[in-house]
C-alpha cells in the first residue's frame, strides 16, 4: 500500500512540474451566465412486460391505464383491469441549453410501483416538463435496462438493477429552452468561487483582447466581460476564443482523505512546518487453548477440557523521521514510506500533524 500511494505522489508532482499543464482553459472551471442545462420530468407507462409489471394493489397504475383507453374510445372500468404487463414510471431527462426542436435526447425510466422488471417494455408516449410546468420534450421508445431477473422462487437470480432502464434517442424536443444569448457582454460564473482565480482569469482576459474587451471581475465567483466592437456581429467567435483562454487557477490547500480505501490525494501547495515525528506500534495478542485433562486408569477422576489463555504483548521499536524548514509534500511522503508507514498510518499521522499546526492545509475525509 505505502508503494502505491508513493508512485501515486510522484505521478501527481511529476504532473504538476509540467508547465504544458499549468494552465487551465476558462471553459473547465467557468461557465457562461445563462447557458446551462434544465431538468426534465414526466410521468408515463411502460407495457409488453412479461408478467413482471405492477400488481393490482397498485391503484394509479390501472387508473392511467383507465384513462388511456377512454382516449381512445374504450370504455372499461379501472377494476376489470389487469396489469401484469404495464408498469408505471417516472421518466427523466437533461435538455442542454440552445436545443432546438427536433433534437434527440436520451431519457431514463424508473418503475414508481412494484413491478420487479421493465426489460422489454415499450414506453408510451410522455409529455416531459421543466420546473416551470411547460412540457419540452416528449419521450417514447423500447426500454433498454442494464440488468435482468432469470428464475423464480428460491432459484430466482437479479443481475444489476432491472427496474431502471434507458430509452436512447427516446425523446425529441419540441420546444426551445430558454436561454440567455450573448449581447454586449458575457457573465463567466466560477464553478469554485476563489478571488485568486477570478483576479487571474480578469487579467488573462485583458491581455488577450486589449483594452477593447474590458473585464472586471465582480467577487470571487463572477467575472464580467464588455464583447469588442470587433465582435459585436460575431459573439460566438469572441466565447470561443474566450473559454480557450487558459488561465493559472488557484485552490485551497487540501488534504483529501478516504479511510475506506486507503487514499490520499494532497495538492502543491501543502505545506509541512518543521516538526519531529516518532511512530510505533503495539500490539497484544490474547490466545486461548483448549487442553484435555485425561485421569489415570482406574482413578475416580473425569475427563475435562481446561481452557489456556496466553498473553503476548509485542512492542515494535518506535520509528521517527524530522522534517526540516520548507520540507515538500514529496518528501513527507517519501519520508513517512521510508520508515514503513502504511496508508492507515499516513493518515493518522497528518490528522495529527494538523492537530500540532504544522499541516497548513484543509483535511477533508470523503
Amino acid at each position: 500500500m505505502s508503494r502505491r500511494l508513493l508512485c501515486l505522489g510522484a505521478c501527481l508532482f511529476a504532473a504538476l512540474a509540467n508547465p504544458t499543464l499549468a494552465g487551465t482553459r476558462i471553459k473547465d472551471f467557468a461557465s457562461i451566465e445563462g447557458v446551462r442545462e434544465n431538468q426534465l420530468i414526466g410521468y408515463g407507462v411502460v407495457v409488453g412486460l412479461n408478467q413482471t409489471g405492477d400488481r393490482r394493489q397498485t391503484v394509479f397504475t390501472t387508473q392511467t391505464l383507465t384513462n388511456m383507453l377512454q382516449k381512445m374510445g374504450v370504455q372499461i372500468s379501472p377494476t376489470l383491469i389487469r396489469v401484469n404487463n404495464t408498469a408505471s414510471v417516472m421518466v427523466t431527462a437533461t435538455l442542454p441549453a440552445f436545443a432546438q426542436p427536433g433534437t434527440k435526447l436520451d431519457i431514463t425510466v424508473a418503475a414508481i410501483g412494484d413491478a420487479s422488471n421493465l426489460q422489454g417494455g415499450l414506453l408510451l408516449l410522455t409529455n416531459l416538463r421543466s420546473a416551470d410546468g411547460q412540457p419540452y420534450a416528449v419521450g417514447q421508445g423500447p426500454v433498454v435496462t442494464g440488468g435482468f431477473v432469470a428464475g423464480g422462487g428460491a432459484t430466482k437470480q437479479t443481475t444489476n438493477h432491472p427496474t431502471v432502464g434507458r430509452v436512447p434517442n427516446g425523446a425529441t424536443v419540441e420546444r426551445a429552452p430558454p436561454s440567455v444569448a450573448p449581447t454586449s457582454e458575457v457573465k463567466l460564473q466560477l464553478h469554485r468561487g476563489d478571488f485568486s482565480s477570478a483576479n487571474r482569469m480578469t487579467e488573462a482576459i485583458n491581455k488577450k483582447f486589449g483594452p477593447e474587451a474590458v473585464a472586471v471581475s465582480e467577487n470571487a465567483a463572477l467575472v464580467r466581460v464588455k464583447i469588442p466592437a470587433a465582435f459585436t456581429s460575431n459573439p460566438v467567435g469572441f466565447i470561443a476564443q474566450l473559454e480557450s483562454i487558459q488561465v493559472d487557477t488557484d485552490t485551497v490547500s487540501k488534504v483529501v482523505i478516504n479511510e475506506r480505501t486507503g487514499t490520499i490525494i494532497m495538492g502543491k501547495q501543502v505545506k509541512v512546518s518543521p516538526v519531529a515525528i516518532m511512530h510505533g506500534n503495539l500490539s497484544i495478542q490474547i490466545e486461548t487453548t483448549m487442553e484435555v485433562s485425561q485421569p489415570a486408569p482406574f482413578s475416580q477422576g473425569q475427563t475435562q477440557v481446561v481452557p489456556q489463555v496466553g498473553v503476548g504483548v509485542k512492542e515494535e521499536k518506535a520509528r521517527n523521521l524530522v522534517l526540516k524548514d520548507g520540507a515538500t509534500v514529496e518528501e513527507l511522503v517519501k519520508s513517512l514510506s521510508a520508515i514503513g508507514s502504511t496508508a492507515r498510518d499516513i493518515i493518522a499521522i497528518l490528522q495529527s500533524l494538523q492537530s500540532a499546526g504544522a499541516l497548513e492545509a484543509e483535511i477533508e475525509v470523503i
